[in-house]
């Protein structure tokens, strides 16, 4: 294997890689926190805002794919030194997430109550929801200017404003919820409620400072509200026949983890705020596999869009070894950091136990899921094939660790730990067609005009 030896290559990817690990550490952190304090306020709380959290994720999955698919391209016309194709395919992605964000407010405003019974059938837990769900809905708009904004600079290279963003955000998260949820320093005791209003806030200043920064501050792209307002039709069917399947398939995995949240939470009371935990910290933990993600596809779609084809043979060989480490790292870090985490939250027995053996099997998922993730999604869909990522997801989720998860639930009647390793099974044999595309398939393409 032909490794790398170009110190410029791990300066460049180190970089990025720290700087977007630690962006979304913090961005998660946000949820975290909202769970930890929730926690410590009430179960009933903790399991509404989780629902509410899950329909979040779906919605995030496709500005990420929105995201994704422009740095696809724009990586590429970068590496060729063109930023006029970059502005004009920004926004395109942008109109498109802002109609996701309208489509999803509408959603939610007109059956909050039905969404909330398709997790759980828990009454009071539904009612937290409902709340939850009544003012965080506000939020969606903002969160998709910020997105796609980020993606638009993380394509050309521009990463350390989202992690400057990112601890902003946490911070004012973090003040508004010690104010509302608890009901501290004579602010009214709102719980749930609390918890929603302190991440719109959060969202509000985050995106204003966003614009901001890209409007006054970022001179790479050099971004205006009027290249918002262009249009190229040559370049938006381009972006879109890419895309479009990297949404659905996105959407649908994001779908998969609500559907998890919907089977543990109609098998035993303890499993749902249980998953919650235990998916608020391995979420944290696998973003060092969805930072690998990121840097890959920027470099690989850079060295594309330069032409130097053999050059991406051996980032690609170079960037899997990375990978192997980075998941060794992953699982052990989860693993250790598990019992301490969980020493926070005022949870009963159970849940706690519960918890727990969730995290143990996590801190080995993360493991091959910190190769698998990256080489498909970051060097194979980055490289211009995004088709393949697409196909593999669906057989491997729809397919097989769905149907096999429900009867292993509801007619087996296996334990929520079983459960547990069968939505997550996956992330273990994805490993074995991602490693035979990357190094004996075609998929290095280029997607430039």
């Amino acid at each position: 294997m032909l490794i790398s030896r170009e110190k410029n290559f791990y300066r460049t990817f180190f970089r990025l890689y720290i700087a977007l690990v630690l962006q979304n550490v913090i961005t998660l952190s946000v949820n975290l926190l909202d769970n930890v304090m929730l926690g410590a306020y009430s179960e009933t709380a903790l399991s509404g805002v989780a629902i509410v959290n899950q329909i979040q994720f779906v919605y995030q999955q496709v500005l990420m794919a929105l995201g994704d698919g422009m740095v696809i391209f724009c990586s590429q016309y970068w590496g060729k030194k063109q930023t006029e194709p970059i502005k004009k395919i920004a926004s395109v992605s942008m109109k498109t997430g802002l109609c996701v964000a309208v489509l999803l407010f509408t959603a939610v405003t007109l059956f909050p109550g039905w969404i909330a019974g398709l997790f759980t059938t828990d009454l009071p837990i539904q009612q937290q929801a409902v709340e939850y769900m009544s003012i965080i809905r506000f939020s969606y708009l903002f969160f998709a200017v910020t997105i796609l904004l980020l993606a638009a600079m993380r394509s050309v290279e521009v990463v350390k404003i989202a992690l400057y963003l990112s601890v902003m955000t946490l911070f004012v998260n973090c003040g508004v919820n010690y104010l509302l949820i608890f009901g501290n320093l004579g602010m009214p005791e709102m719980g749930a409620k609390g918890a929603a209003i302190g991440t719109l806030v959060a969202r509000i200043v985050e995106c204003l400072v966003c614009i901001w920064y890209v409007a006054v501050k970022e001179k790479r792209l050099a971004l205006h509200l009027k290249d918002y307002l262009t249009g190229d039709w040559s370049l938006a069917r381009d972006y879109f026949k890419v895309t479009v399947p990297m949404i659905v398939v996105q959407a649908l995995w994001g779908l998969n983890t609500a559907l998890q949240t919907v089977i543990l939470g109609r098998m035993t009371a303890a499993a749902i705020a249980a998953n919650s935990v235990a998916s608020s910290l391995f979420m944290l933990v696998k973003s060092m596999a969805v930072g690998a993600s990121a840097t890959a596809s920027v470099i690989i779609g850079k060295t594309i869009g330069s032409g130097d084809m053999k050059k991406v043979k051996e980032y690609a060989k170079t960037l899997q070894v990375l990978f192997v480490y980075i998941g060794i790292v992953a699982g052990c870090i989860l693993f250790l950091i598990r019992m301490p985490i969980l020493t926070i939250y005022d949870l009963s027995a159970e849940t706690k136990a519960m918890a727990n053996s969730f995290l143990i099997i996590l801190s080995v998922i993360c493991m091959t899921m910190s190769y698998q993730m990256p080489t498909n999604t970051g060097i194979i869909r980055g490289g211009g094939s995004p088709n393949f990522v697409v196909k593999l997801d669906l057989i491997s989720i729809w397919c097989i660790v769905l149907p096999v998860s429900f009867i292993m639930a509801f007619v087996v009647k296996a334990s929520p730990i079983v459960v547990v390793c069968c939505l997550n099974a996956d992330q273990v044999f994805k490993c074995i067609p991602a490693f035979i595309k990357v190094n004996y398939g075609h998929w290095a393409k280029k997607l430039t005009r």
